[in-house]
């Protein structure tokens, strides 16, 4: 019953022309902040490279 009531507003405030573009553009958006989710996962289980000779590493900046 809300969805219903949703879309007879969005198609009043939007109009029967704009609204398929509007429901695009939002599915775009979503999907995108799925992917940007996705791949922010996939970067934290990446092993982080080895520090460069001679630099600390943050554990042991802490610890000096």
């Amino acid at each position: 019953m809300e969805i219903a009531v949703v879309l007879i507003i969005a198609l009043l405030i939007l109009g029967p022309k704009r609204l398929p573009s509007a429901g695009r553009s939002l599915g775009e958006g979503i999907r995108g902040f799925k992917e940007t989710l996705s791949g922010a996962k996939a970067d934290l289980s990446e092993p982080e490279p080895p520090p460069a000779a001679g630099l600390a590493t943050p554990a042991e900046r802490e610890t000096a």
